[in-house]
Formats: C-alpha cells, sequence, structure tokens
C-alpha cells in the first residue's frame, strides 16, 4: 500500500486545476488518472493508486467494466466521499462493455458498475467501442468474435437510447462515446436526442488526430485523449514494428530538458494547451503527481506547440484488430479511413 501521509502537504487544491464548464454546469477537470491496466496491475494497485491521486488534489477517475477494478476503487471512492471530498466535487467516468449493447443488458451493466463503484450516479457513462465484438481476456489480436459484426448504426442508436433512459432516470449526468471517427458521429448527432458531451479517443503527439480533434470541438464535444503519452507500457500484443514512441521523439526531449521535467509532462502539456483532456495511468506517486502538477505549471509556448504539430507520424498505438468481423480485414477497416462508415 502506497503511503500518502507524508505527502499531504504537497496537496494540489483542485479548484486551480484547469477545468471545461459544461452546459450543464457540471466542472469537468481538465486531467483525469486513468485505470486501465488490468494486464500489469492488480485491482488493489489500481485502487491505490486512486486513493493517492484524490489525496494530492486529482477530483477526475476513468474507469471501465472491463478494467475489472471498478469495485476496489469503489472502496477507494466512498473512502474519499466519508473522509470529506463532497461528491459534487469528483467526477467519475465509466463505460458500457461490447457485450452489453443489447438493449436488455445496457441499464444493468450501469447499474452494476454504480455499485461497484458505490456511487448513486455517474458524471459520465460512455459506449466504449461502437461494435458489440466480445474477445475473451489477453487473446492474440489475430482472434475473432465468431459473432463479430460491424458498426450498425440502428444497433448503435438502440443502445445510445438506453443511456439516454439512463440520464432520465437520473443514473448518469452525462453520456458520450469512445473509439468514434467522423462519419459515425455525424449519424449519432443527427439521430440522438440526448448529444454525447465528449468523446475518447487515442491522441498523443505522435498521433494527433487533427481532424477529429477539430470536429469535436466544432461540434461541442469534449475531447478526452487515452494513451496521452503513447502507451509506452501497453501490452506486447498490441505492439507492432512500425510503432514510434513520443517520450523519445527529439523534439519532446528537447522541450523536456528545457522545462526539467520527463518527457511525459510535456506530452500532458500539449494536451491540455491543445484544450484536450488527457487521462494517464500510472501507479507511481511521483509520476501521477508531475501528471496534475503539469496542469497548473506554466503550459507550452505557441513556438513548443508548432514544433510539436511538427512531429506528428499518424501512429494509431491501439488498433482494435480484436474487434474486426472478417478474418482477412486490415485493422483500418474499423477507422472508417475513407471517410464513410466501413460497409459490413
Amino acid at each position: 500500500m502506497m503511503s500518502v501521509a507524508a505527502d499531504t502537504e504537497k496537496r494540489i487544491d483542485p479548484a486551480t486545476v484547469p477545468a471545461v464548464t459544461l452546459s450543464s454546469g457540471a466542472r469537468l477537470p481538465m486531467i483525469g488518472l486513468g485505470t486501465f491496466g488490468n494486464d500489469r496491475y492488480s485491482p488493489q494497485q489500481i485502487a491505490e493508486a486512486v486513493r493517492y491521486a484524490l489525496s494530492i488534489g486529482y477530483r477526475h477517475i476513468d474507469c471501465a467494466s472491463v478494467y475489472g477494478n471498478e469495485d476496489a476503487i469503489g472502496c477507494i471512492v466512498e473512502e474519499a466521499i466519508r473522509s470529506g471530498i463532497p461528491r459534487e466535487e469528483l467526477w467519475i467516468t465509466s463505460k458500457l462493455w461490447n457485450d452489453k449493447h443489447a438493449e436488455e443488458d445496457v441499464i444493468p451493466s450501469c447499474e452494476k458498475t454504480l455499485k461497484d463503484l458505490h456511487l448513486d450516479y455517474l458524471d459520465l457513462y460512455l459506449i466504449h467501442w461502437p461494435f458489440p465484438n466480445f474477445h475473451a481476456k489477453g487473446v492474440d489480436v489475430s482472434s475473432r468474435d465468431p459473432n463479430a459484426r460491424p458498426y450498425i448504426h440502428a444497433a448503435y442508436m438502440k443502445t445510445w437510447c438506453q443511456l439516454e433512459k439512463l440520464v432520465k432516470a437520473g443514473k448518469v449526468r452525462h453520456i458520450g462515446t469512445s473509439n468514434m471517427t467522423i462519419p459515425k458521429l455525424r449519424l449519432l448527432l443527427r439521430d440522438a436526442e440526448i448529444k454525447p458531451v465528449s468523446n475518447e479517443f487515442e491522441s498523443h503527439p505522435h498521433f494527433q488526430q487533427l481532424e477529429l480533434f477539430e470536429f469535436l470541438q466544432a461540434n461541442d464535444i469534449v475531447p478526452i485523449a487515452f494513451s496521452p503519452i503513447g502507451s509506452p507500457c501497453r501490452p506486447e500484443r498490441d505492439r507492432t514494428p512500425q510503432d514510434t514512441v513520443d517520450i523519445e521523439d527529439p523534439v519532446i526531449v528537447k522541450i523536456a530538458e528545457q522545462y526539467g521535467v520527463h518527457p511525459a509532462v510535456i506530452c500532458i502539456k500539449w494536451a491540455i494547451a491543445r484544450g484536450q483532456i488527457p487521462i494517464p495511468l500510472s501507479v507511481t506517486p511521483s509520476k501521477i503527481r508531475s501528471n496534475l502538477e503539469a496542469t497548473i505549471t506554466p503550459l507550452l509556448s505557441d513556438g513548443e506547440m508548432k514544433e510539436i504539430a511538427g512531429i506528428d507520424k499518424n501512429c494509431r498505438l491501439v488498433k482494435g484488430q480484436v474487434f474486426l468481423w472478417k478474418t482477412e480485414q486490415s485493422w483500418e477497416a474499423l477507422w472508417d479511413v475513407n471517410g464513410k462508415v466501413t460497409p459490413p
């Protein structure tokens, strides 16, 4: 168990952390602690990271049912609220997993998440992937669900309507998407009664997704960035020879040396200066702290942002191959690279 007692005098006032104010009036902190890591860390290790993060000033925790640790995190969240952190100061996100897209499964899945997290409501509930394709834990990227299917907008809308019911019932305050593309988002914006307030997507200096980022901003959808430092510890099965490493990029390293920080901090500063919310994962107290401090210390200059804009390598690290519906398909089929929803 990591000790927080010696660090309490270094707590960062959560009110000083930048935030996005939504149309609902809710305050969404511009950094969150990611909790995906079940391939490397136990639920208890992730929960201790959450405990430490909350103790030093984090108020945004990004969860998901598939991570397998919401029950452990829930004990920490309950403890934090009992210790005096107001519930309304917290921003807790969770996500609906792929095998729960059926209309009859959505609300029970959310209710289980609420029970596991010891909460009466979620601040944000996302559809984790737009495909209802299940895969067993730890499978090879060549694995295919025999029942897998492509994105079918009518089916997605049936799932989305259940999220809207959760909002109307007061169990969820806001709803959003994850791993979506512009063509899919256009369809959702056209048909949704309650619009998504956010989209969670992969974004880091080597994969900046400028077109998607600008689309989100133009449609008042908050960009939330996973893998904000390039996911250097992602599972081996998700690595390919073409992958690049953001924190080893000469431009990132040079700027980090000028600031006297780790290159990962520059990736966090880039995200915030750009206007997107990074959700880095770490279980190391010093890294958890430095990521939070990146939000309240001077951001990057216009010149530095321009330099980083020039190192985009279009290197998607989380490719999602296991969600494909045909054996012979390339992972690009998931991402509508031709500007249209990929046909069946």
